[in-house]
């Protein structure tokens, strides 16, 4: 059987092959140009957001006041054992890391305010024979509520110290923002602040100290004792 297929049909046919091709391809670079933008925008957010908590909560150096509250009953008429441990850890950080002045605060209107002032001239003293110079020390008052019958002595003096930012912040829900898998804004906060109170001197950060004089008599020593026995050790007899 013969079909004849005339110019007309022939035409429709030509033309829907065309429209169906050129739909195909429209496609095909709308798709392209879609993924391509998806790609650049996902390149942008992760090169912008550090995912570094050394990074997000650096460790700093700058002057801080450092503080120790030394508790007064309303009948102590003199230090006790533990407020003068208290008072010598107090002045051996200040010789170790200041030199300026020391702030001696007692509290005034509160039921304790006349025992401060006697357990504050005891503390002057305290600080003196720890090696605090009496010059630098210097004694005010601080307003106390009424009702509050423990207000403390303040100590305090400026110095160099490491801290970092304030920790506890969250401007960002946890469970609606873990799509990326990125690390959350108070992620590492903590540690690298536990590290920072535990540098003894700051100074350290900054710059390597200068490295004492070799013990030449004893490297002497320990090389003779290899030589001699293949060990720095001497052998027991």
């Amino acid at each position: 059987m013969t079909f004849t297929v005339t110019a007309r049909q022939h035409s429709r046919l030509v033309s829907g092959r065309l429209n169906k091709r050129l739909l195909i391809g429209t496609a095909i670079l709308a798709a392209g140009v879609l993924l391509g933008g998806c790609a650049n925008v996902h390149n942008i957010e992760v090169g912008s957001v550090p995912d570094d908590y050394r990074t997000t909560h650096p460790i700093m150096i700058s002057e801080q006041e450092q503080t120790v509250d030394v508790p007064v009953a309303s009948g102590d008429h003199k230090m006790t054992y533990g407020t003068k441990s208290i008072v010598r850890g107090f002045a051996a950080q200040y010789r170790e890391n200041a030199s300026g002045a020391v702030q001696i605060l007692t509290p005034i209107g509160s039921p304790n305010t006349r025992s401060a002032s006697l357990i504050a001239s005891e503390v002057t003293k305290v600080l003196v024979k720890e090696g605090v110079p009496k010059s630098r020390i210097a004694i005010n008052g601080y307003q106390a509520e009424a009702q509050h019958d423990a207000a403390p002595i303040r100590l305090s003096f400026r110095a160099i110290s490491a801290h970092t930012n304030q920790c506890g912040k969250w401007p960002e829900d946890l469970v609606s923002n873990t799509s990326e898998n990125k690390h959350y804004k108070n992620f590492g906060c903590a540690t690298q602040s536990n590290l920072a109170a535990q540098i003894a001197n700051p100074a350290d950060l900054i710059a390597p100290r200068g490295m004492t004089p070799i013990d030449a008599q004893r490297r002497d020593t320990v090389i003779g004792e290899y030589r001699k026995n293949g060990s720095t050790l001497k052998e027991s007899k």
